[in-house]
């Protein structure tokens, strides 16, 4: 009825509306001009209370510059003997309190825990899998039918992911021939690389693994005996009294995880090295069944891992990349829903694989909320954290949830120049941007990641922050917030400080594509 009912009816109400409104610019600015002002008034409001004690106390100090102008040479001399030697015992009990406090203060303190330097692995060149070759695998290997075939094919076309991502070799057996032993080959080149390149950049500042005091591994889905931890004891021939552990289960957020046990583990000895390496195993990831929520891994995950070095030494301040700031953990495993979205499984045939709950984004969501929520008072500038409280006040008063009011997000731009987004799909990123009202260059580092090497798990932090550094973008001072999500369901934040202007390290995963990116990504 009323979808084609324009007509010259409706060209003329129309043409009566043009001479009835009012000029586009009368009585207004342009939409651009408003949205510059609100722009500078909203600059103009944070500089103001950020800056708002130093502004009331700019009279002050006037004051007492012109009291002090007033007053004799002489006369000021004869109060300052009188001062000291009628308060004489005031002025040495307070100095003894003062000298207490800042020994006490200087004790009590944590450490700062220091990143050294880190290392993403890089697959050889032979365990490419581009999207095409990708496709006719599965339909040799006999193990899917048609529509397993296009719903993967319709999944990887949407993906975000480029031709040159890594997937681990038994894959690239035809038939595909995964087992125990490939599964340990896998962790093996990706753990040993990652750790191998570490060290090498290493020598040069003089670190061996025998100083390694701490070695904490995650990796959700593989976990044989002995351990991960061992394996890397036994490589490197790390000293008899190292504390080993191996983290397994914790999906993508468990390198966040690993570096705050780490933290932890420096903060109680002191003096020594922490090493995390944190890595996924595809061969053992892998899905020969035709359910749908199960062959989205298949389609995503690909073969990387990053090996870091943390330090509780001063000494090591002037050499290190970053100091961690904090480390924000939130886990919704209470909630049933949360606790079944990434789900390892049989299906009905018996295949084992990773199921992928639809409720996914929207308990990632609900988990981010939770964490923010911990995260913002530590880091948001109190300005932000002003206009949340008046907004949440405003909200209560006006009816509570059923307000119109819409809840305040806070413009998290203010507290962090950076950006490392768990690089788990391109529905993630997406999402994280709209949510978190950033603009393309802060989710850059995540879309070319993905691009790139598909979606590392635990690992794919590191290689946002790697590709930050190669792009020459990392100044001294600035702030990088890292953000993962993983199985249980968790999202878990680290914030770091730049120390330095960071460049990239020696061999870096980066070093020869880098000046290939961005590219431009399809919108299918």
């Amino acid at each position: 009825m009323g979808g084609g009912g324009g007509g010259a009816g409706g060209e003329n109400m129309g043409q009566q509306r043009e001479r009835l409104a009012p000029p586009a610019n009368s009585g207004r600015l342009p939409d651009f001009l408003q949205s510059v002002n609100l722009k500078y008034v909203k600059l103009g409001y944070h500089y103001l209370i950020t800056h708002l004690l130093t502004l009331l106390l700019i009279p002050l100090v006037a004051m007492i510059l012109v009291e002090a102008s007033r007053t004799k040479p002489e006369d000021a001399v004869q109060l300052w003997t009188h001062l000291i030697r009628s308060n004489s015992v005031s002025v040495l009990v307070g100095s003894a309190l003062l000298v207490f406090a800042s020994v006490v203060y200087f004790m009590s303190r944590p450490r700062p825990v220091y990143l050294v330097d880190y290392a993403c692995y890089r697959a050889p060149d032979e365990l490419a899998a581009p999207y095409l070759k990708f496709k006719e695998k599965w339909k040799r290997s006999g193990k899917y039918d048609d529509a397993a075939i296009e719903f993967q094919s319709k999944v990887l076309e949407r993906s975000g992911l480029g031709d040159e991502t890594y997937v681990p070799a038994a894959m690239h057996l035809e038939p595909p021939q995964p087992s125990m032993a490939a599964a340990r080959v896998e962790t093996e080149q990706v753990m040993f690389g990652a750790l191998d390149a570490l060290f090498k950049n290493m020598n040069s500042g003089r670190v061996k693994p025998k100083d390694i005091g701490i070695v904490v591994v995650n990796c959700s889905t593989f976990n044989p005996t002995p351990s991960l931890s061992a394996m890397i004891v036994n490589r490197y021939k790390l000293r008899g009294n190292v504390r080993a552990f191996s983290v397994g289960g914790m999906g993508c957020s468990a390198g966040v995880i690993a570096i705050d046990l780490a933290r932890d583990l420096l903060l109680v000895h002191g003096g020594t090295y922490a090493l995390v390496v944190s890595t996924e195993n595809i061969t053992q990831n892998l899905y020969f069944g035709n359910k749908k929520s199960m062959l989205i891994p298949n389609c995503l995950f690909r073969v990387g891992g990053a090996a870091v070095l943390l330090s509780n030494r001063s000494s090591d301040r002037r050499r290190s990349k970053y100091r961690l700031v904090h480390v924000v953990r939130t886990h919704r495993g209470a909630e049933e829903r949360a606790f079944r979205c990434v789900f390892q499984e049989q299906d009905e045939k018996g295949n084992t694989g990773i199921s992928l709950s639809k409720d996914l984004l929207a308990v990632a969501g609900d988990a981010l909320k939770t964490n923010i929520t911990t995260l913002g008072p530590l880091v948001l500038p109190f300005s932000e954290q002003l206009l949340f409280l008046a907004t949440l006040v405003a909200k209560k008063i006006s009816g509570g949830y059923e307000s119109s009011i819409k809840p305040y997000v806070p413009d998290f731009k203010l507290a962090f120049e950076h950006f490392c987004i768990h690089a788990g799909g391109r529905a993630v990123i997406d999402e994280l941007e709209k949510t978190l009202r950033l603009r393309p260059v802060d989710v850059e580092p995540s879309r070319m990641t993905l691009h790139r090497f598909g979606n590392t798990s635990s690992s794919s932090i590191w290689y946002e922050l790697a590709y930050i550094e190669a792009k020459g973008r990392m100044k001294k001072g600035h702030r990088v917030w890292q953000i993962a999500f993983g199985s249980g369901f968790k999202c878990n934040s680290a914030v770091w400080v730049a120390l330095r202007d960071v460049k990239p390290s020696p061999g870096s995963a980066w070093e020869d594509c880098i000046h290939r990116y961005p590219v431009q990504l399809t919108t299918s």
